[in-house]
């Protein structure tokens, strides 16, 4: 079975590479094929142990051992504990050049696994102080995977490196499994910048996947701009005074207030802000307020999020929220406290002219299955990365093609899984566009 879907995708690669101007040599292409060919086995027995053994955001101990121990094992230049307990690997090529950073996370999520697999997670961790299941439930043991085979691969062809390759594993992309010491801590890629991740080698452009059931193996989806949205959690309490519930007019009724801004928040969507620019979401999913039928209560509490493919247009739709909800409570007598609750995510925006460089290569791997994919209203700290240089981040097909991937258990769901067949194409495309990288002037 796996021969077969290695013979496909590999038409597909021909197929694509006859249709497309050719970003790598075939020759280069070749090489590459014959080294995930070799590792495409070890790939998924390391995939498959971290599947085993998850590890919560910023508790990667025993993976970040896993990794460093690999990269070092190359020769690599490794360094630990950055931003947390990241990773990070330097492989100098034959001669000077550019350098180009790739990036997988590593962390798993407090979710409970439900498929039925010889290597399923019975792993738990600690969530916010609670003993919690631990599955990787979005795939990130597939992109550590796919990040240390890409190593091994361009390790073995040092040679042709004109340049720096910089491997980044990333902790704590999930956000927060621990109470922060600090208001302003930062995790994640955030921290990794923080600690010069981006530096000492000045990386000049950075690459990043992630495997996506919705999509079939061999799909690599792509688009130039914004691709995924911001992601932003808020907190809002309404305060007013507490009164029997027969007679309101005693007391300021924070549950009326709250009412009114759920209501009103929407409207910062649909009449405030410019949406023939970028779309934008304002979700409230939870309310909490009150504990008997007839006692109007002291405080009620709004959980929400809010999603953006803009980031001027986030600080707009932020500051409106807060005018908005702040003055409808004032209305009645209430008082409204908006908080925005850290970490937050940037919109993950494609840079345009790295997006069209290095479509060609992705054509070359992909073929016809290299896709103009529409934006996710998800988020990814990967954004972080292009804030201070250039990046790419794109779509990795995950679902076996004989299944329907349109109703594949989706990112973040107990039912979560890939077919493993996505990991060599992964490995393809990142050691490509490293390689592609590189070789422009």
């Amino acid at each position: 079975m796996m021969l077969k879907k290695q013979a496909v995708v590999l038409g597909c690669m021909l197929a694509g590479a006859a249709s497309v101007a050719r970003a790598v040599e075939p020759a280069t292409l070749a090489a590459i094929d014959l080294h995930v060919s070799a590792i495409e086995s070890k790939m998924i027995g390391w995939r498959r142990d971290i599947h085993q053994h998850p590890e919560l955001s910023n508790q990667e101990y025993r993976t970040a051992a896993l990794v460093a121990a690999h990269l070092r094992k190359l020769g690599l230049e490794v360094t630990t504990g950055v931003g947390g307990t990241g990773v990070v690997g330097v492989l100098k090529g034959k001669t000077p050049g550019k350098v180009v950073a790739l990036r997988a996370d590593m962390d798993a999520l407090p979710v409970k696994e439900m498929v039925d697999l010889p290597f399923a997670s019975k792993a738990k961790g600690k969530h916010m102080g609670k003993e919690i299941d631990v599955m990787h439930a979005c795939g990130h043991d597939g992109h550590t995977a796919i990040l240390m085979a890409t190593a091994e691969v361009l390790a073995g062809m040092r040679d042709q490196i004109h340049g720096t390759v910089k491997f980044i594993f990333q902790p704590a992309e999930e956000g927060r499994s621990e109470v922060p010491h600090s208001e302003d801590e930062h995790i994640g890629a955030r921290a990794m910048i923080d600690a010069g991740v981006l530096d000492n080698p000045k990386v000049d452009a950075v690459f990043g996947l992630h495997l996506i059931p919705g999509y079939s193996v061999g799909t690599i989806g792509y688009r130039p701009g914004a691709i995924l949205a911001s992601g932003d959690t808020f907190a809002i309490k309404v305060s007013g005074k507490q009164t029997h519930g027969g007679f309101p007019w005693n007391g300021i009724d924070p549950i009326v207030s709250a009412a009114q801004i759920v209501m009103g928040l929407q409207t910062v969507v649909s009449r405030q802000l410019n949406l023939t620019k970028e779309a934008a979401v304002i979700s409230i999913g939870s309310i909490h307020g009150g504990n008997r039928e007839n006692i109007i209560p002291e405080n009620v509490e709004l959980l929400g999020t809010v999603r953006t493919f803009d980031n001027q247009m986030r600080d707009d739709t932020l500051r409106r929220m807060r005018i908005t909800a702040e003055s409808i409570a004032q209305a009645s007598g209430a008082k409204a406290e908006v908080h925005f609750l850290k970490p937050s995510y940037l919109a993950t925006v494609n840079d345009a002219n790295l997006s069209d460089q290095m479509l060609p290569t992705m054509k070359q791997i992909a073929g016809q299955k290299a896709i103009l994919v529409p934006k996710s209203s998800a988020s990814e700290d990967f954004s972080e990365f292009q804030q201070k240089v250039p990046g790419l981040f794109f779509f990795l097909g995950a679902t076996d093609p004989k299944k329907d991937a349109a109703t594949a258990a989706p990112n973040h769901s107990p039912k979560f899984e890939i077919d493993e067949a996505s990991l060599a194409i992964g490995t393809r495309a990142m050691t490509a566009l490293a390689l592609d990288f590189l070789s422009l002037p």
